[in-house]
């Protein structure tokens, strides 16, 4: 049996714009040659020439970053201190493992602009559009503008985002882990701030984020490459790092299709 991989990651580095400036990684590359002193620490008076092939000791790399820089999952802690009407919500570290291998289903929505709040009317109209009934625990990720977008100056303000009461209605489903390829799981903060000055609704801020408090799962954001997935028939593969006690874990996201 034939197996495809695709790869649902952004590439962490500093040349492409994946997150706001105040909080863009930065990597620090360091060759063989520029390791030699810390191979002096095991090896006192080691000198480059005296590594096997005469080359140095070992490139490596220093990143500063945050749990939610490059393609990552969110843990329940991450959206509020509660889940499930009032449970403590799950950090990083307790996230099911079972959650982050498991059928995938591809929502198509890049026809909507920029803001667009996404409903559970849209959901329902994209799955029945697509032929495919929610089960439990499949693996529901959002293509949106902002997919083709990542590298943009603009790239945290592009693209839809999933509504409240969308979000709900994929997790009163039995979802679980869901995904963007945007910046957010919500519409981007530059176009709800105008609807926030212009309504004074501040619930409109995360609404997505915070159905969590109601029922608690887990989002991808910064995916990269949907594109190239059917709408469903697909196994997606998102373990996160385990980090104690944090809102978030990096993930290698990868589609899996057995032909």
């Amino acid at each position: 049996m034939a197996r495809q991989f695709i790869d649902l990651s952004i590439t962490l580095c500093n040349d492409v714009v994946s997150d706001p400036p105040f909080m863009r990684p930065e990597i620090t590359y360091q060759t063989h040659h520029e390791t030699v002193g810390e191979a002096a620490h095991f090896f006192p008076g080691l000198t480059a020439e005296q590594v096997p092939g005469g080359e140095g000791f070992a490139a490596a790399e220093w990143v500063r970053l945050t749990t939610h820089n490059g393609t990552h999952l969110d843990a329940p802690w991450h959206f509020h201190p509660t889940m499930n009407g009032g449970e403590r919500a799950i950090t990083i570290d307790e996230v099911p493992l079972e959650w982050c291998f498991q059928p995938g289903v591809k929502l198509d929505f890049r026809h909507f602009p920029d803001g667009y709040v996404v409903t559970a009317q849209d959901v329902e109209d994209e799955l029945a559009r697509i032929g495919h009934t929610l089960q439990p625990l499949e693996i529901v990720l959002v293509n949106t503008a902002a997919g083709k977008a990542l590298g943009r100056p603009d790239f945290v303000n592009v693209g839809c985002g999933m509504g409240y009461e969308a979000t709900m209605y994929l997790t009163s489903r039995g979802i679980r882990v869901t995904g963007t390829d945007a910046w957010s799981w919500d519409a981007p903060f530059a176009h709800t701030a105008k609807k926030v000055a212009e309504t004074g609704d501040t619930s409109l801020i995360w609404e997505g984020h915070k159905a969590g408090r109601d029922i608690g799962y887990c989002h991808l954001e910064k995916l990269h490459n949907l594109e190239a997935l059917p709408p469903s028939g697909f196994t997606v593969s998102c373990f996160p790092h385990k980090i104690q006690g944090a809102s978030a874990g990096w993930t290698r996201a990868v589609a899996i299709i057995e032909a």
